[in-house]
């Protein structure tokens, strides 16, 4: 069976066997090569890789990351058969398992640009997929597709859309023959993939990320989390995202550190497999946003006395902002497990810097600093309160090496100690800029060099905490969504037509964000206002997996730019101000009152 490896017990069945958790004739290198082929190379030289576990906890298939090598050039050739040239994209499904992996270092050996696209499609079902699945290639202009069998239709008509020809899926891949041209991998001036950010479902922009921001970026997480030849990684999370991609592939490669893999999907459908998995395998770093942590909580029930989490040193929260009181109960639950709080490491990232941008101490306690609210959103100060109403944020650590980070005021000012505004940063794992996109790497980089990441924070004594977001994306269980698609979907929906909704985020009293969806109301019976209000409402969940309320708005309420254009800004001011009244009777009658 490719990808595994075989050991037969003294019954006379096979049995898999994990990679080890140490090379004992490697000495380990974090992160010091110049491309991620080099890195492999490397790796190759030990006895560590991935394992990968079905969605019942058994182990599936292993592959210690020599054999990753072999296939990897083994791929490469077969790609080159096409004949692709250097410096094409690659558009590969991201599912988590062997082939993924062995087309991702394959293009490196080739030359060739790899673009994870999602494996999911639950989220807003089949049509949504392929409108994603056609906005990727389109953005990333790819020159070929490789789709799992299960996903190959869909793949196909969302290139199709975007006027992709080649398509093909692995056992199709694996079918052609190896090209007799040298390989020529990825130099250390040279790009290494594209990784879609968060983007509107049918224009995503794709992150240029290089070789040497991929190797900074590394060699930054690796350091940060003070990786040790002992250290045995755990993830589920997604290999088409930032942190799944970077912080549990590339990061583990580059400092040949064993990972054991739950598909995302199969984390989503039983949490708990998630902390036995870590339990059995004595895992010493793992990953999560901090839903993560709240599903394996509530999920884990009982059987929390069965485990053993006392290996677990390096919990990282990512992705989404760090939650306290999710952390606060997570780790009550799971003490009983050996689970020690001390773990916790707050992280701050995202895909425009390759990944991480600060990581905590992790051989210190995470630190929440308690704020007065009223002080925060009238004053931009974060002014220490321990009375009642304040609210806790988590502080998320120091930048990592090399990486620079402003905190700027309305005006462009820096600004000092608890003073909140907005991050900027800058370092060697910045992005080269969006691919193909020269307006939005515009408006996101600065004449300095400075990335605009649209998140608000302050510092604390040298740390930063992240306290929300200046621009319109809506971060959802660590999702992030674009406001547009929401407005675009409920827009279909009779008689509402563009301009009529208003999509954004607002914060409950709990921290979180509740979406709210503003629609301009026309209606004159008040059957037909309710019957338009659960409409949208389940429209919005077909094509974004989200509850949301939707608030009936009266007809030319909802504030335009002088340009024409919607502006959220202004109508969620005017929704949390009530100058939006939420209309709850016909129109006509309330014109007549």
């Amino acid at each position: 069976m490719a990808g595994t490896v075989l050991k037969r017990e003294d019954d006379g069945a096979h049995h898999l066997v994990r990679t080890p958790r140490a090379n004992r004739n490697l000495s380990q290198k974090l992160g010091t090569f110049s491309t991620l082929s080099e890195g492999l190379d490397y790796a190759a030289l030990g006895v560590t890789g991935f394992n990968f576990y079905s969605p019942r906890g058994a182990l599936q298939k292993v592959l210690p990351y020599a054999q990753l090598r072999r296939q990897a050039l083994s791929t490469a050739r077969k790609l080159l058969s096409l004949g692709l040239k250097r410096g094409d994209r690659v558009a590969v499904v991201a599912e988590t398992g062997t082939e993924f992996m062995a087309v991702f270092f394959a293009c490196q050996y080739a030359g060739l640009m790899p673009c994870p696209m999602p494996y999911t499609m639950y989220i807003g079902g089949r049509e949504a997929y392929v409108d994603r699945v056609a906005g990727m290639l389109r953005a990333a202009r790819a020159c070929a597709a490789i789709a799992p069998d299960d996903l190959l239709d869909m793949v196909r008509e969302g290139a199709g859309r975007a006027d992709i020809g080649r398509v093909l899926t692995h056992g199709e891949l694996q079918a052609l023959p190896e090209a007799a041209a040298k390989l020529e991998p990825f130099g250390p001036d040279d790009d290494a993939y594209i990784q879609y950010s968060s983007g509107s479902t049918s224009h995503p922009k794709g992150v240029l990320i290089t070789q040497k921001a991929i190797v900074a970026n590394t060699l930054g997480i690796l350091n940060g989390m003070r990786i040790t030849p002992q250290d045995r990684a755990f993830s589920w999370l997604p290999l088409y995202h930032d942190m799944g991609l970077v912080g549990f592939c590339l990061a583990p490669v580059m400092g040949q550190v064993t990972v054991d893999y739950l598909a995302t999907t199969a984390f989503a459908r039983r949490p708990a497999l998630w902390l036995k998995l870590i339990s059995e395998n004595r895992s010493t770093l793992s990953y999560s946003p901090s839903f993560g942590y709240d599903l394996a909580a509530r999920r884990i029930n009982g059987e929390a006395v069965t485990l053993d989490l006392s290996s677990w040193r390096v919990a990282g929260i990512g992705g989404d902002m760090v939650r306290a009181d999710v952390l606060d109960n997570f780790s009550n639950t799971l003490a009983v497990a050996g689970f020690k709080s001390d773990a916790f490491t707050p992280s701050y990232g995202m895909a425009e810097t390759t990944l991480a941008i600060t990581i905590a101490d992790v051989s210190k306690p995470i630190r929440v600093d308690t704020i007065d609210r009223h002080a925060l959103k009238t004053q931009g100060r974060a002014v220490p309160s321990l009375a009642e109403g304040a609210r806790g944020f988590v502080v998320c650590g120091k930048p990592i090496d090399g990486c620079e980070i402003v905190i700027r005021g309305d005006e462009g000012a820096a600004l000092g100690e608890r003073s909140i505004g907005r991050i900027f940063v800058r370092g060697p794992s910045l992005m080269a800029g969006y691919y193909h996109n020269a307006e939005a790497t515009g408006a996101a980089l600065d004449g300095e060099g400075f990335l605009d990441t649209g998140d608000m924070g302050y510092w604390l004594d040298g740390e930063i905490v992240i306290t929300g977001r200046a621009k319109d994306l809506i971060l959802h269980n660590g999702r992030n969504i674009w406001p547009q698609d929401i407005e675009w979907a409920a827009e279909q929906v009779e008689p509402l037509r563009g301009g009529d909704v208003a999509a954004f985020a607002v914060e409950n009293d709990s921290g979180i964000d509740d979406v709210v969806v503003l629609v301009q109301c026309r209606l004159a019976d008040t059957g037909a206002i309710e019957t338009l209000r659960h409409a949208v409402s389940a429209v919005v969940h077909h094509s974004a997996g989200i509850e949301c309320r939707v608030v009936m708005a009266p007809p030319k309420s909802l504030p335009f730019t002088s340009s024409g254009k919607l502006s959220r800004a202004a109508a969620k001011l005017k929704y949390l101000t009530g100058e939006i009244a939420e209309v709850t009777q016909p129109v006509f009658l309330q014109a007549a009152q």
